[in-house]
């Protein structure tokens, strides 16, 4: 043993050495303490292979190596509390590093063995093999760890790495985070934490960065709404609530309530209907239960909060109702008359109306003061839900689907002049947008789209791009699920038979391709179909429906989708800066017409230099 100090400098000298495997009964303690230090900034990896007794300064020395390999019979203890003193040579720093801080307590202070499964089982040891496979183990274990492929490191990280691209394909700080914890894990935590140290300063500065922690504020700053939050009115509480349509939408508000422990009124016209929406209930739980989140036990006992009624009997017992029927305006009218019936007078009356004005919904009641507006997300609270509900005000499409309209207009009119379907819905996800909108349109399904569109030329016939390809395949009885076929649930392939109807809408239109447009690129095609939406934004700022830019960012970003690393939509807008979006929009105009005409808040802000989330008039009196 008294040379395994030279020994190991002799095996970092040498070329033909990649990494080292240290097998030892017993280390000496003066190599110990000038070693350690050593071992985790080494270049070449050092794998420990552990076979009968770790004690003391001998584990703390093989905690140092990058990776440990044991047999089944090996024992590991620190035994230095018994003589009266500590660890000395990094196990007080090393072993809480690799088990959870509890364990390293217990085995410091009451100076417990532990065998070779627990050590494995707690990540003290990475592997446990027999006896006569230790030594080519460790040698394996060595190389990978040199070529950073160690056997759990390598699909892991690969795993790691593969998720961030799919998910977040613009995105680089995920990827430096993983380059830094691999590099802690292949040369030690003083080499992480060096890495660390370098890495950390670009993404720092960086536009993501300064995008994420608007994000972060704007968030915050919905909280606080003047005229509602400073009144110190406190939240009432919500024991039961009702839902009132139980198909895509309605089924999901539901799951979501019960999976928030509420006792939660399913409501359809009749059993079939009921029995369907309760069936799509199931199957959203049974997805959590696929997924690991719940047992079956605790699925059955989320279930059990729903109750399923063809009629308005129990709704006395509501505290808040969500309107989820179809898009249509007198079955919305007679199911708020039936609600002021049959709802206590304190019940929140909730449409989840995309388009309709509130005060048309509730003309036939009078009840005006107590429906409210509510866009449920899968993954927001139900006290966010009540916190948020004034932070816009009332509108046709409210803030989010105003601003987001023209989305799939844009989309459809670069369609009808020769651009391919995929390549804009490819454009917009490339940008970071969760889906392009023809698939958008397909999720919503054709007759909200058509309903919306509608609704949007009675209410806005001067900006609204008039597209009949919709009511064109919709008059057909169109047997596709829309401008995609899928696979499964989720997965979308384009449908050969889509462009049959794009060519014989443009046939019966006369409408000829735009050499132009079809030029465009995946920069250019973002722009042609966000800068309208921004400059629908721009108007509902204008117009006082919403309070300050912020919170128009937040909505596009959890209505939306719009990702969260641009910012949203008005700093992203910001970001691009006003010139460019007026002097684009302007362009357009002239060429195709008065749908993208700018709105008159664009120029003056793009004259002024002034940023286009910077307060209005309206928006101060409301602050």
């Amino acid at each position: 043993m008294y040379s395994l100090m030279a020994n190991y400098e002799e095996a970092l000298r040498r070329n033909d050495v990649r990494a080292i495997v240290l097998i030892v009964e017993k280390l000496k303690v003066d190599f110990i303490d000038a070693m350690t230090d050593t071992l985790e900034v080494a270049e070449k990896p050092l794998v420990a292979a552990i076979d009968g007794l770790a004690f003391g300064a001998g584990l703390e020395f093989f905690m140092a190596c990058q990776a440990r390999i044991s047999t089944p019979t090996a024992q590991l203890c620190f035994q230095k509390l018994r003589l009266g003193v500590i660890p000395g040579f990094g196990g007080t720093q090393r072993l809480p590093r690799l088990v959870r801080l509890t364990k390293a307590l217990e085995m410091i202070l009451l100076s417990k063995h532990i065998r070779a499964e627990e050590a494995h089982q707690l990540g003290l040891v990475d592997a446990i093999v027999p006896p006569e496979e230790l030594l080519s183990t460790a040698c394996r274990w060595a190389l990978d760890v040199c070529e950073s492929r160690r056997p759990w490191c390598r699909e892991i990280l690969k795993f790691a790495r593969d998720q961030v691209r799919k998910r977040a394909p613009n995105l680089k700080h995920p990827l430096v985070c993983i380059d830094v914890i691999e590099e802690g894990i292949v040369s030690g935590p003083r080499a992480g934490l060096l890495k660390e140290g370098i890495a950390f300063q670009k993404p720092f500065f960086s536009d993501t960065c300064k995008s994420l922690v608007h994000v972060f504020f704007s968030q915050r700053a919905t909280l606080k709404i003047a005229g509602v939050t400073d009144l110190g009115l406190i939240p009432r509480n919500v024991k039961k609530v009702a839902v009132v349509g139980g198909g895509l939408m309605g089924s999901g508000i539901a799951t979501t309530l019960i999976l928030n422990h509420y006792n939660v009124i399913l409501k359809e016209a009749n059993e079939k209907l009921l029995n369907a929406g309760v069936d799509r209930i199931k199957a959203n739980l049974q997805r959590h239960v696929k997924k690991g989140k719940m047992t079956q036990e605790e699925c059955k006992k989320t279930h059990s909060l729903l109750i399923g009624v063809v009629g308005y009997e129990r709704f006395k017992e509501a505290d808040l109702v969500f309107e989820a029927v179809i898009e249509n305006v007198k079955l919305k009218q007679q199911v708020f008359a039936e609600l002021e019936r049959h709802c206590p007078p304190h019940c929140i009356l909730a449409t989840n109306t995309w388009t309709i004005d509130l005060e048309l919904i509730g003309q036939d009641t009078n009840c005006q003061e107590r429906i409210v507006g509510a866009h449920f997300f899968q993954h927001t609270l139900p006290q966010a839900v009540i916190d948020l509900l004034d932070v816009v005000r009332n509108c046709t499409g409210f803030a989010v689907n105003r601003m987001f309209f023209p989305y799939i207009q844009q989309a459809l009119f670069l369609l009808h002049h020769g651009l391919e379907l995929y390549k804009i819905d490819r454009a917009c996800t490339e940008f970071g947008m969760p889906v392009g909108p023809f698939r958008l349109a397909d999720l919503v399904g054709f007759g909200v789209v058509l309903a919306t569109g509608t609704r949007y030329l009675e209410n806005f016939p001067d900006r609204v791009y008039k597209s009949m390809l919709v009511p064109l395949m919709i008059e057909d009885k169109w047997t596709g699920l829309g401008f995609y076929m899928y696979e499964g649930r989720r997965k979308a392939i384009p449908d050969p038979d889509t462009m049959k109807y794009v060519e014989k809408l443009r046939s019966m239109a006369g409408a000829s391709t735009d050499p132009e447009l079809m030029k465009l690129e995946g920069k250019d095609i973002v722009e042609m179909v966000l800068f309208p939406v921004i400059n629908e934004a721009c108007r509902v700022l204008d117009d006082g429906i919403a309070a300050k830019a912020s919170d128009l960012d937040i909505a596009s970003i959890f209505g939306m989708g719009f990702p969260s690393y641009r910012g949203g939509i008005m700093y992203w807008a910001d970001s691009t800066g006003a010139k460019r979006i007026h002097a684009k929009l302007s362009e357009w105009e002239k060429k195709y017409g008065h749908f993208s005409r700018p709105c008159s808040y664009l120029p003056e802000r793009a004259a002024g230099g002034v940023p286009l989330s910077a307060p209005t008039s309206q928006a101060k009196a409301r602050l």
